[in-house]
Order: C-alpha cells, then sequence, then structure tokens
C-alpha cells in the first residue's frame, strides 16, 4: 500500500474522522500522530520519531535516520504494521513533503514498512500536483476529498448527533434541519455549532423541539451580535426573517 491522502474543507470532519481511525485500530498497529509540523518548525525526521514516543537526541541525520529505520524495522518483526499520520499536511510546504518521500524510502519493493496518511485542506492537493512532486504522487494509491453534506444528508446527521448523546426523540423539526442544512452550506462543524446554539435558545423558551423559528432568531443573533460566519448572506432575506419571542435569548451584551 503506498500514500493515503484526504483533503476537505474546514470543518469538513478531517480530524473527526482520524480519531475516529485511531478508536478502530488493533494492537498491532503502531501509530504516529504528527498535527503541528510546519515547513519551518525545524527538522521533520525529529517531529515525527517524537510522534512514535522515540527518544531524540543531539544527532546527525545521519544518525536519526538510522534510528528511525530500526524502529520501523523492529515493529516490523514483531508483527506490528507502522502507520504515520500528519494532519494539517499543507502547511509543510513543497521542500518538506519531498523529505517526507525521501524518509519513505525506508520501504522495500516486497514490503511495506512503513504507511503514510496525510490529512489536510484543499491546498494540498494543488501542492501535491506541483511538477517538483510527481515521484511522491507516484507513490499515492489511494486519495478522497471530504465534501460538505448536501442538504438531503443534514437531517440524517443531526439525527445521529443526537442519537450518539444519548437523545431518544427528535429534537428539530424538518424545517429546522433545512434551514440549518443552508445556513450552515452542510459543514458539519458549523452544523454542530449551530445546533447546540439553537438548543440553548430552545431550553430558554421551554420550547420541546427546535422550531425553524428558533433558528431564524438564532441566525439573526449571530448575525447582528457575533462574528460567527454562516454563509447566511447566500439565503433570501425572508428565510432568515426571525420572529422574536418575549423571552428569546441573544447574544446582546
Amino acid at each position: 500500500m503506498g500514500f493515503t491522502v484526504i483533503t476537505g474543507g474546514i470543518g469538513c470532519g478531517k480530524t473527526t474522522l482520524i480519531h475516529s481511525l485511531l478508536g478502530t485500530l488493533n494492537d498491532d498497529v503502531t501509530v504516529g500522530l504528527v498535527s503541528n509540523v510546519r515547513e519551518d518548525s525545524g527538522e521533520l525526521l525529529n517531529w515525527v520519531l517524537m510522534a512514535f514516543n522515540q527518544p531524540i537526541a543531539d544527532m546527525s541525520y545521519p544518525l536519526l535516520y538510522q534510528k528511525f529505520e530500526n524502529f520501523v524495522k523492529s515493529e516490523f518483526g514483531a508483527g506490528r504494521r507502522v502507520v504515520l499520520i500528519i494532519d494539517e499536511a499543507q502547511n509543510l510546504g513543497l521542500k518538506t513533503l519531498e523529505e517526507l518521500r525521501l524518509l519513505f524510502n525506508i520501504n522495500t519493493s516486497k514490503e511495506q514498512l512503513l504507511q503514510l496518511i496525510l490529512v489536510g485542506q484543499p491546498e494540498l492537493r494543488r501542492q501535491l500536483q506541483s511538477p517538483e512532486l510527481v515521484q511522491f504522487t507516484q507513490r499515492i494509491s489511494s486519495d478522497f476529498h471530504l465534501e460538505p453534506l448536501p442538504d438531503t444528508e443534514v437531517k440524517n446527521y443531526i439525527m445521529q448527533r443526537i442519537a450518539i448523546a444519548g437523545g431518544e426523540r427528535a429534537l428539530f423539526s424538518d424545517e429546522a434541519c433545512q434551514l440549518i442544512a443552508e445556513a450552515s452550506q452542510g459543514i458539519p462543524r458549523t452544523i454542530n455549532v449551530l445546533c447546540d446554539r439553537c438548543l440553548t435558545y430552545a431550553f430558554a423558551l421551554s420550547a420541546p423541539l427546535v422550531s425553524v423559528t428558533t433558528v431564524q432568531q438564532v441566525l439573526h443573533d449571530k448575525e447582528k451580535y457575533g462574528i460567527f460566519q454562516t454563509g447566511t448572506g447566500e439565503l433570501p432575506q425572508d428565510r432568515l426573517r426571525a420572529v422574536p419571542a418575549p423571552h428569546a435569548v441573544n447574544e446582546a451584551h
């Protein structure tokens, strides 16, 4: 198996996907996660060794590489696969991505001792299309781009989140789900934030169900008082028109 690349816009669930993967792996997989390395933040190999909890010292690059190679071969000999996951990989830059490819020369034609999963924003896709990274892209065996949820799936997403939290009934009307889908543009993180605020408003009103009016009130207050961006500028004003309730909660302080 070669390199795996997963991309997606901000808030589309890339990091959630990583943690979901980590929760399903067995003991026969040794995982290193790097999530804060940048092109100008130092030697890549140091970050990789730290991700696998390997002590590093003031060593030359050849000695560090030998240390890493010995670690990978030791894990492979013990029957464990070694997987390196790099989150926010668009921050690596072309030079560091090429260094990463060279690092994976530890793999042989017969055995894949080390697997790589790159996760990043759409910029990563553009970087990998650079002529300087032809050899890197030739090693990509699978890639996937996370798209925002279509409107038709937002309701199911909301219901699933409620079920995971222990809820046993619908808490949002169909109309409310549709407006949340439009306002969030299908971005899961934005859906989560909007739903959380809508539930707070509904609780303050002692309402058993989040109605479309509640969502309108939340969007109205967000646009007027907050810095939260929902993309509601693309919605017709009649979809955003709130019907103020006597005890409506807002963010005006």
